[in-house]
């Protein structure tokens, strides 16, 4: 399993999608160099899912555009970047820096490695883990090629959380080299829900886009999983810009694998890309009559997420 969970948004939303890609000090090899399948294989073996913590805040997918004006072209090896460019990047924001760089590693690098950086004025040390491994190529110091860009991209996106909340996700998909993100019947029943398909391109300016995957939520029904999932309440809406729902359902723009458990490919504007591929389980979709007031919703008298009698009535 990848589990992705949420952080609070930092900054009010500059809302373009961009993101730096830099390291500092070294890792041992022994360490940082342990192969992904290895690293992954090992989890399975133990009946583990690979976990992966879902917060990016919507601020984090438009923090300047760093990555796109170069460092996008540069990659995530194992000694890291010393440019001035990231330092100054980093420097402007270290606390949302941080962040996004927490999510950026651990879609592109591997299971089993890190990476870090250590601020210049302060001396503190950043490290981040890698887990998904969707861009080997960039991950070992290559500029990011196409796909890889966008399945980072994709991955980025599926990794926000509208509401800031911690919520245990399931990532699947391809990776840039052809296998796909390891994954096991325990996990898909561990995450029944189907919720959505991400993709897009945040390196070219593309954008990203999300369509729904999973089962539309009924009229007394929420989940702080906002952005694939849809009610009759927000049919229409854009919850979760800058990523663009696409209406209304990942069928429509989507193929999948030869198993049907997750898309490989989305075609949209004419664009074809790789997606991710998401899963939630069902204790994260709430249901207003429950007796418990959840976050997603609001104070009232009725049955619907907006007016639910669990929050109490509104004074």
């Amino acid at each position: 399993m990848k589990c992705l969970q949420a952080t609070p948004p930092l900054l009010s939303a500059l809302l373009l999608l961009s993101f730096a890609s830099a390291c500092g000090s070294v890792e041992s090899p022994s360490e940082a160099q342990k192969p992904a399948a290895q690293a992954q294989a090992q989890q399975h073996e133990l009946g583990a899912f690979l976990s992966s913590p879902n917060g990016l805040a919507f601020n984090g997918l438009a923090f300047n555009g760093l990555a796109f004006n170069g460092l996008a072209f540069n990659g995530l090896a194992f000694n890291g970047l010393t440019s001035a460019e990231f330092s100054s990047w980093f420097q402007t924001d270290p606390e949302l820096g941080d962040m996004v760089m927490k999510y950026l590693v651990q879609c592109a690098v591997p299971a089993g490695q890190t990476r870090s950086y250590t601020e210049p004025d302060t001396g503190l040390t950043h490290t981040w883990t890698g887990n998904l491994g969707l861009a080997p190529g960039w991950a070992k110091g290559a500029p990011a090629s196409l796909e890889e860009q966008q399945l980072i991209s994709a991955c980025l996106a599926a990794h926000t959380n509208k509401y800031g909340l911690h919520v245990p996700l399931s990532v699947l998909g391809p990776t840039a080299s052809g296998t796909h993100i390891p994954y096991s019947a325990e996990e898909l029943a561990s995450f029944p829900e189907k919720e959505g398909c991400f993709f897009g391109n945040l390196f070219t300016d593309e954008g990203v886009f999300v369509g729904s995957d999973g089962r539309p939520l009924h009229r007394t029904e929420s989940s702080t999983r906002a952005c694939a999932l849809s009610s009759p309440l927000d049919k229409q809406s854009q919850p979760c810009l800058p990523i663009v729902r696409v209406d209304p359902l990942c069928d429509r723009f989507c193929e999948k694998d030869a198993t049907r458990t997750f898309y490989v490919r989305c075609t949209y504007n004419g664009i074809s890309y790789r997606p991710v591929t998401t899963r939630i389980s069902r204790e994260d979709i709430f249901v207003c009559g429950d007796g418990v007031c959840q976050s997603t919703e609001s104070c009232g008298t009725g049955t619907t997420p907006n007016n639910c009698a669990d929050c109490g009535s509104c004074p």
